[in-house]
């Protein structure tokens, strides 16, 4: 009993303590994640200036990926080389230089019976590998240009000042293999000529030479084959854009299997996107027959009756829904069908032109450009007719301006009429949208006229775009990549 009286009473205590700890622990969390969340976006920031002088281009990111840690480590091994390996030779080189040199003085002060120092220059030349000249009554010549960037000239300057502790004259840059020393003794001067090999680790550039020439064979195969690794990204690319702009291009898919698979993947979209174009053409075209029949029985129907003001009032309600059946068919089926083909714009500007001045509109067209694009003819026969009707129906001046350049064919069609309100002009590309009060877009029409235009134009990966005009009306503006 004892024992279970004891159990009732810890049992509570424990769990209070578990939820007290659990309750720490989780403030404990929160406070250490709310203390890292800088540091988590500190990268991010620190990395943005970077980013933004990045080249945007996938092949350019590539090739930086790959060439800038070649270049960082060859920096890096050459740097340490310089420092460690060459430097640290080319010193103790002109040490020993200039411990030999100290050494010929002391020869030449300690036997001044060799006058002429011809035993000393015998000498030095056997076992030195130097020519020495004493040159009496001679001061140093003026100091020469020293080279802006000369490791031989400050090592062997340095070690000549701490061993020798003489006035002397050197000449690095004069002679290509032979570096000359002249050194002020009482009132002679001593001539010295040794081999720049011997002050100077000369052969150093070889392993430079090496390192760069493999580091550009490298790169080169690298490039090479990081080319044939974005050109099938590239492809896709090509394919998916041109699909956009509706037209079909021979694609394969190639490279990696992740680009494969991409590749693959496109092509199963473009089946189901062309398969469900196809099936929403077919519907249609069952159901504009399956209309027209009706439409045609109602059409005899009326034409056997006897003439009267009610009879002629439900032939224009028959012709008005024929009308409206072919305009909303014409906007549900849109351009699918049609293969693009190269059209001269400038020809059918002019016969819409022609149209327009035959109803009385004062009408300019301007081509600029080359008037041959790759476009779905009727497509876009379709879409400048409603937008030139719109501005006829509209206004009495009419501007038609065509610019067709590397990337876009952009068309404008100016009109001097009410225009459009700012807050309405994307509402009139919606089916069925009318404006009753300025201006009514599709004026006894449908309201699909400029919902037609648009889905042309998108289907083509363009748009049209609605402003003010400097006509004083509104500017339709088509904008279609080419």
């Amino acid at each position: 009993m004892a024992d279970a009286s004891l159990r009732r009473r810890l049992v509570p205590l424990a769990a209070r303590t578990l939820a007290k700890l659990r309750a720490g622990w989780t403030k404990a969390a929160s406070a250490f994640s709310n203390v890292l969340a800088p540091l988590r976006r500190l990268p991010d920031r620190s990395l943005r200036p970077i980013a933004r002088i990045m080249p945007k281009g996938l092949y350019p990111r590539a090739l930086v990926i790959v060439i800038a840690p070649v270049v960082l480590l060859q920096s890096v091994v050459a740097y340490v080389f310089m420092e460690r390996h060459w430097q640290t030779v080319t010193q103790r080189l002109s040490s020993a230089v200039a411990s030999e040199i100290s050494t010929l003085i002391d020869v030449y002060e300690s036997y001044p019976q060799d006058n002429q120092a011809t035993i000393l220059g015998r000498i030095a030349e056997e076992r030195l590998g130097m020519d020495v000249e004493i040159l009496p009554d001679t001061d140093l010549p003026a100091p020469g240009p020293r080279p802006f960037f000369s490791l031989l000239d400050s090592a062997l300057s340095a070690e000549l000042a701490q061993q020798v502790r003489r006035p002397f004259w050197l000449d690095t840059v004069g002679r290509s293999s032979l570096i000359e020393i002249r050194i002020k003794l009482g009132k002679d001067v001593m001539r010295v000529l040794t081999r720049r090999s011997q002050a100077y680790a000369s052969n150093s550039h070889i392993f430079l030479l090496w390192m760069i020439g493999t580091s550009l064979i490298l790169l080169t195969i690298a490039v090479l084959f990081l080319r044939n690794q974005i050109r099938p990204i590239l492809r896709l690319a090509d394919a998916a854009e041109a699909f956009g702009k509706g037209r079909d291009a021979d694609f394969r898919p190639r490279g990696a299997s992740e680009v494969r698979r991409a590749g693959n993947a496109f092509i199963e979209m473009k089946r189901r996107v062309e398969r469900s174009i196809g099936e929403r053409t077919m519907m249609l075209n069952g159901v504009s027959h399956d209309l027209r029949t009706i439409l045609t029985r109602f059409k005899l129907s009326l034409a056997l009756l006897d003439r009267s003001p009610d009879l002629e009032a439900l032939e224009k309600d028959v012709d008005e829904m024929s009308r409206m059946l072919e305009d909303y068919l014409a906007f549900a089926r849109g351009d699918a069908g049609e293969a693009p083909v190269e059209a001269d714009i400038r020809a059918l500007l002019e016969t819409l032109k022609a149209d327009a001045e035959r109803q009385g509109h004062q009408t300019e067209l301007t081509v600029i450009g080359d008037p041959l694009v790759v476009v779905r003819p009727d497509a876009i026969r379709r879409l400048l007719t409603n937008l030139v009707s719109n501005a006829a129906r509209f206004g009495d001046r009419i501007a038609i301006r065509a610019t067709h350049d590397a990337r876009y064919l952009i068309v404008t069609v100016d009109d001097d009429g009410p225009g459009i309100a700012p807050e309405l002009r994307e509402d009139v590309f919606k089916p069925f949208f009318r404006i009753d009060e300025a201006r009514n877009v599709d004026g006894g029409g449908t309201g699909l006229g400029l919902a037609i235009a648009r889905n042309i134009a998108r289907s083509h990966g363009g748009d049209i775009i609605l402003g003010e005009s400097p006509l004083g009306g509104l500017r339709a503006t088509v904008r279609l990549p080419v």
